[in-house]
């Protein structure tokens, strides 16, 4: 690998390390800013949000939001079942299940 490559893993390794290292390295009278606290819980939804949105909703480099788009439904299958249930072990296999279903019917 070239110089660069290296130069770039080791800065977001660094970067990585002092993030999480700074909730125990600094002062304890330094207090999080309120705005940010209100923003903290949202974090995890919006992570995973921009994780199964583009593998739902693209194909390509191309949006498909039609019935042909066999992902699509099956994340609608998934989000139905976790709404329902409220167990992701259950919504995974539902997802899966339903995925390959609808990959074999299309």
């Amino acid at each position: 690998m070239t110089t660069t490559v290296w130069l770039a893993i080791g800065g977001m390794a660094f970067i990585t390390f002092a993030l999480r290292a700074s909730f125990l390295l600094l002062p304890r009278q330094l207090e999080t800013p309120p705005l940010l606290r209100r923003a903290l819980p949202f974090v995890p939804p919006a992570v995973l949000t921009a994780i199964w949105a583009p593998e739902i909703f693209l194909r390509g480099a191309d949006a498909d939001v039609s019935l042909q788009n066999e992902h699509l439904l099956a994340g609608a299958v998934a989000i139905a079942v976790a709404w329902r249930w409220r167990r992701t072990f259950v919504t995974i296999i539902a997802g899966l299940a339903s995925l390959h279903l609808f990959s074999w019917l299309i």
